[in-house]
């Protein structure tokens, strides 16, 4: 382990699941409060949400202060619409919901990844994953160095 590291208590228990966890390295942030987080100059932070038991990255989306504070006391996802302007709850029309299991962010905390158990589908189009379709091949103009 590096000397930079120290172990960091920014775990938080709620409603069974858990709101970060792990080693913090130099010039990271530690969160213990929602207003800690980095959101952009509207409010917004990004969120990938990802299926528990699959691994599958099922989408992206935004949360702001509030509808992460939904999040954390209902232990269902809560999303900022950029296009409506409003909260939506996932799954509240459709039924496919979002069962949230742990809440990671990242080191700079300007971006959060939650760990869910998908009930159905996540994308809007039908598919499990809204991250179903793949650039060519070809778009690459170069490989990476190995």
């Amino acid at each position: 382990m590096r000397e930079a590291q120290k172990n960091c208590s920014k775990t938080r228990k709620s409603k069974g699941f858990i709101w970060g966890d792990g080693i913090m390295g130099e010039g990271e942030v530690e969160v213990r409060r929602i207003e800690d987080l980095n959101f952009d100059q509207r409010g917004l932070i990004p969120v990938i949400v990802q299926d528990e038991s699959s691994k599958d990255v099922l989408m992206l989306a935004y949360m702001n202060a509030e509808s992460l504070s939904l999040t954390l006391k209902d232990g269902r996802t809560w999303f900022y619409s950029r296009s409506r302007q409003q909260l939506w709850a996932k799954g509240e029309t459709s039924g496919n919901i979002q069962r949230v299991k742990k809440i990671m962010y990242d080191c700079d905390a300007d971006a959060l990844l939650v760990i869910v158990e998908q009930a159905g589908v996540a994308c809007h189009t039908g598919n499990y994953s809204c991250f179903y379709r793949e650039l060519p091949s070809s778009l690459l103009t170069s490989k990476p160095s190995e």
